[in-house]
């Protein structure tokens, strides 16, 4: 297996402003600097990276600044992020042309995956059709993936409608994704990373880690929390497992690069034990 690192840490995340509008433009962006942020995670030993599309638009008419940082950095661009409600019929067309757009953007700079969250929760309450909408929904997703040449991946989230066990087990029998486990949103929704790991390991095309502290659910680099790690990653060799390992911290009171440091020490130990 593979280690890469999500740039999110480098700024955290925002949704574009002009989205509030215009749907058609709701990118997710990480407000930090992408050249340093990719400095950073080469500088930690790690052989990938993962961006949100709206960091990508920023280098769409300039693709060689972005290909430049990564060659100097030892790094790929593994994976890219995106999302949307998925839920709403009036809007679902402007969405996925979005993510049209985020899938063709992956391919320009040679990411494999694109990485799809999302599910929105109503005010009024969460209704039996909002799964089916969502299941039609990312149904689409995997077929503008497979048409840019990607491969597409749900990530379970909290805040959507796919956050519980039993909540993710009334969506992926209904859609065709590829399962994308962020093993510390599982256990925060309620679940066992590792049972889900292995009742779903068909599906798992790609993998989020970060270490969670249950009790005040606050993610962490891997081991500051209390998650199972080893259990986790027994659980994705048993399943046959073999892809990139994408290390996830959403924040980091202090500096981002000794959080990623941090993290791949602990992985790389507990890779080897």
């Amino acid at each position: 297996m593979r280690l890469g690192y999500c740039s999110i840490t480098w700024g955290g995340v925002v949704g574009h402003p002009t989205g509030v509008t215009s749907v058609k433009d709701l990118f997710y962006l990480t407000h930090g600097d992408m050249q340093r942020a990719v400095e950073d995670i080469g500088a930690a030993g790690y052989e990938g990276v993962e961006m949100f599309d709206g960091n990508l638009v920023e280098f769409a008419d300039r693709p060689e600044v972005l290909t430049g940082h990564l060659r100097d950095a030892g790094l790929e661009l593994v994976s890219v992020y995106s999302g949307a409600n998925f839920i709403y019929p009036d809007i679902l067309p402007d969405e996925l042309d979005r993510i049209r757009r985020s899938a063709d953007l992956a391919a320009q700079f040679g990411a494999g995956r694109l990485v799809i969250g999302g599910g929105a929760r109503r005010a009024a309450g969460t209704t039996d059709e909002d799964y089916g909408r969502l299941a039609d929904s990312l149904n689409q997703v995997t077929d503008i993936a497979e048409a840019a040449g990607v491969e597409a991946s749900y990530h379970p989230h909290l805040s959507t409608i796919v956050e519980s066990p039993e909540e993710l087990d009334r969506l992926l029998p209904a859609t065709r994704i590829g399962f994308c486990p962020d093993v510390a949103h599982l256990a925060a929704g309620g679940g066992d990373p590792a049972a889900i790991i292995r009742a779903y390991g068909d599906r798992i095309n790609h993998v989020h880690l970060k270490d969670l502290t249950r009790e005040s659910v606050t993610f962490q680099p891997l081991g500051a929390g209390d998650l199972d790690l080893p259990g986790i990653l027994a659980a994705l060799r048993d399943t046959g497992y073999d892809g990139w390992l994408m290390v996830e911290l959403d924040d980091y009171d202090g500096d981002p690069k000794d959080a990623a440091r941090a993290s791949r020490d602990s992985l790389r130990r507990l890779l080897a034990a």
